[in-house]
C-alpha cells in the first residue's frame, strides 16, 4: 500500500449556521468563533508536517520494507516510529452500520516501534552491519523523542463506520491520520461542522494522512468506514 496525502476539497453545498460548544475538557479552553460562512479551511495556508506525518510515514515504510523483505527500510520505519511520543486519549465516537457476519477478528492494533524492530532483526539475519545498526537504534531508546501526538485505538468490524468529533483551532496547522493494521480497506471522510468536505479518500489502503489549516475554532467530523472483509484495528492520530 502506498502512502496517501489527502488534499482539501471545498464543497459548494448550502451551509447551516451552527453555534459551537466549548472544546473538550482535555483541550485548552478557547472560545469558539461565531458561526461563519464557507468551508472551515484556509485553502492557501500551509504548515510544517509534524509527529503525525512522521508516524504515518513510518507505517508506510514498514509496509514497503516487509513487502520487499528489506531490513534497512523496516529499521528506518522503526526509528521514525520510536522517535515520537504518543499519548493515548479518549474521544467522542459513534459507530454506525451492521457488522458483517462470520468475519475474521484481525490483529489487535497496528504495528509499533517494538514490532518493527523485531521484524528488522528477523530480516537482517546474520548480517553484522545491519545487526549493529539495529542495536544502535535500540540503545538510543526514547532519547530525543518529540511529543504532541494524541492517539485513540478503535477496533472497527467490517461493514461498520466510526464517526469521530475532533476540535481544531483556527489559524493553526491541523494534522490527522488513520493508521490501520493492514487487515481491511478503510475509507475516510473529514468534514467541518457544517458538512463541508475537507479531506476525502476511498483508495485501497487503510493508512490515510490529512493536513489543513482551519479558518476558525471548530469541530470536525472524521468518518472511518471499514469496507473490507475483516475487522481493522486502527489508530486515529492528531496533533
Amino acid at each position: 500500500m502506498t502512502f496517501k496525502t489527502l488534499f482539501p476539497v471545498l464543497a459548494t453545498t448550502a451551509l447551516v449556521a451552527l453555534s459551537l460548544p466549548a472544546f473538550a475538557e482535555d483541550t485548552p479552553a478557547v472560545a469558539p468563533v461565531a458561526a461563519a460562512k464557507g468551508p472551515n479551511v484556509k485553502s492557501s495556508a500551509t504548515g510544517t508536517k509534524g509527529a503525525v506525518a512522521t508516524l504515518a510515514l513510518a507505517q508506510d515504510l514498514y509496509t514497503l520494507g516487509m513487502t520487499n523483505k528489506d531490513a534497512l527500510t523496516v529499521l528506518t520505519a522503526a526509528k521514525l516510529a520510536g522517535s515520537i511520543e504518543v499519548k493515548e486519549t479518549e474521544r467522542k465516537k459513534e459507530t454506525k452500520g451492521e457488522a458483517l457476519a462470520d468475519q475474521a477478528d484481525g490483529v489487535d492494533a497496528p504495528v509499533d516501534a517494538g514490532t518493527m524492530l523485531a521484524s528488522a532483526r528477523e530480516l537482517a539475519g546474520e548480517d553484522e552491519t545491519l545487526t549493529g545498526l539495529i542495536e544502535d537504534v535500540v540503545a538510543e531508546g526514547a532519547r530525543g523523542r518529540i511529543g504532541g501526538t494524541l492517539a485513540t485505538l478503535s477496533r472497527l468490524p467490517a461493514g461498520q463506520s466510526d464517526v469521530w468529533e475532533i476540535p481544531f483551532y483556527g489559524d493553526s496547522y491541523a494534522e490527522l491520520a488513520v493508521l490501520g493494521d493492514g487487515d481491511a480497506n478503510l475509507d475516510v471522510l473529514v468534514t467541518d461542522e457544517n458538512g463541508n468536505t475537507i479531506c476525502y479518500d476511498v483508495s485501497w489502503s487503510d493508512k490515510i494522512y490529512c493536513d489543513f489549516v482551519p479558518s476558525w475554532n471548530g469541530y470536525f467530523h472524521v468518518t472511518v468506514q471499514n469496507n473490507g472483509g475483516s475487522r481493522n484495528s486502527y489508530y486515529l492520530m492528531t496533533n
